[in-house]
């Protein structure tokens, strides 16, 4: 039995009983993947600095996001598909978040629906919008988010067209998986995974599909899927999201010191500094590139949050001490799911809080609050 010590073993075990396609989409990045690739190396050229012969009893990193309580500063990153890598995967997901006390966020390209989610789980989790061309789906989106009491709308701003993913197009991705040759195969040699799909019904995309006028069968779907992505997008269409959300609004995908400053005038409660996890422009900077420049810009106008190449509690350790409010985690928790279900899930995020503990500690912290660039080498 696999002894998982850290996120890379629960990766190598999601890539053992995850189909290749599933795998493959939530592991892999746009064009060359260079930008993917580049997001975790930048956290780990990141040095820290050792501190020793200091009082690191009682430490905490509990902390707030846009104003509500978690037990550490990280949150569950929207990512499509996680139905895919484990059956049910966005309420096994959700359920594990609530209960370690992190913020889960809902994908409009999840498989599990937002009255799926919502009727699985007791606390308001967050939903991430995509305005589509059909700005009444979207409208209708958000209006069936308040009704299931989500407490936050994260809009994802960096996917007006979709960056071409190469091993998506050559593994024939799609949802359910199309009974081809090489997929058969694949399947034959992932028994766990197809044993828990056969005992749920969700394995499309729940948050569109019995949602919008002549989409009823999974080819349409995919045809209005790839057409409906809106490059009319702009700053005015966060304007008309406010007008239809009262709650609390986050923009995500802010890669640009410029775009940084746009944002923070719009008055959101949170911007995400993200490349989409390098899944849409390849040769972009790394999100941890640009996190301190951002910070310093705004900062004080803003919560300014991190999503992009975190695979430890060192990681986000880095982020906060540099300026990041808060993290994401996409990637990470996804191979918990494909790996373990919701106990990977859980185990990831008792990882990461152990590692940003340990760290903390190590650097001479006790309070995550006070933790800052005093703690890195600069």
């Amino acid at each position: 039995m696999t002894t998982v010590t850290d996120v890379a073993d629960m990766k190598a075990l999601a890539k053992r009983r995850v189909p290749k396609m599933f795998y493959d989409y939530a592991d892999t990045g746009s064009w060359t993947q260079s930008t993917y690739h580049a997001n975790e190396t930048a956290l780990q050229r990141q040095k820290l600095r050792q501190r020793v012969a200091r009082n690191i009893d009682n430490r905490s990193v509990k902390t707030t996001m846009i104003g509500e309580d978690v037990s550490m500063p990280v949150g569950l990153a929207p990512v499509g598909l996680t139905g895919m890598q484990h059956a049910d995967g966005e309420i096994l997901a959700a359920q594990a978040a609530e209960e370690f006390g992190v913020p889960f966020t809902l994908s409009t390209m999840s498989v599990c629906s937002i009255e799926d989610v919502a009727e699985n789980t007791k606390s308001p989790f967050w939903f991430q919008l995509y305005v589509m061309r059909d700005r009444g789906f979207s409208e209708s989106l958000m209006q069936r988010a308040l009704t299931a009491g989500c407490s936050a709308l994260v809009l994802t701003l960096d996917l007006q067209v979709l960056g071409q993913r190469h091993q998506d197009i050559k593994n024939g991705l799609s949802t359910p998986p199309k009974p081809k040759p090489h997929v058969l195969i694949d399947l034959a040699f992932k028994p766990r995974w197809c044993w828990n799909m056969l005992q749920t019904k969700r394995r499309d995309f729940g948050n569109i599909n019995g949602h919008v006028t002549g989409v009823d069968d999974m080819s349409s779907l995919a045809e209005w899927t790839a057409s409906q992505f809106d490059p009319t997008l702009d700053w005015s269409s966060v304007e008309w999201v406010k007008k239809h959300w009262d709650r609390k609004l986050i923009l995500k995908g802010i890669n640009d010191l410029d775009d940084a400053k746009v944002a923070a005038e719009l008055g959101a409660d949170a911007i995400v500094v993200s490349n989409h996890g390098g899944r849409q422009l390849d040769g972009a900077l790394a999100s941890y590139e640009v996190l301190g420049e951002i910070v310093d810009a705004v900062g004080d106008k803003v919560e300014v949050h991190f999503d992009g190449g975190i695979r430890s509690g060192q990681d986000v350790f880095r982020a906060v001490a540099m300026g990041a409010h808060s993290t994401y985690i996409g990637r990470a928790f996804v191979y918990g799911l494909g790996a373990m279900g919701k106990a990977g899930v859980t185990k990831v995020l008792e990882m990461i809080h152990k590692e940003l503990d340990v760290t903390m500690g190590l650097c001479g912290e006790t309070d995550i609050a006070k933790v800052g660039r005093h703690n890195l080498v600069l």
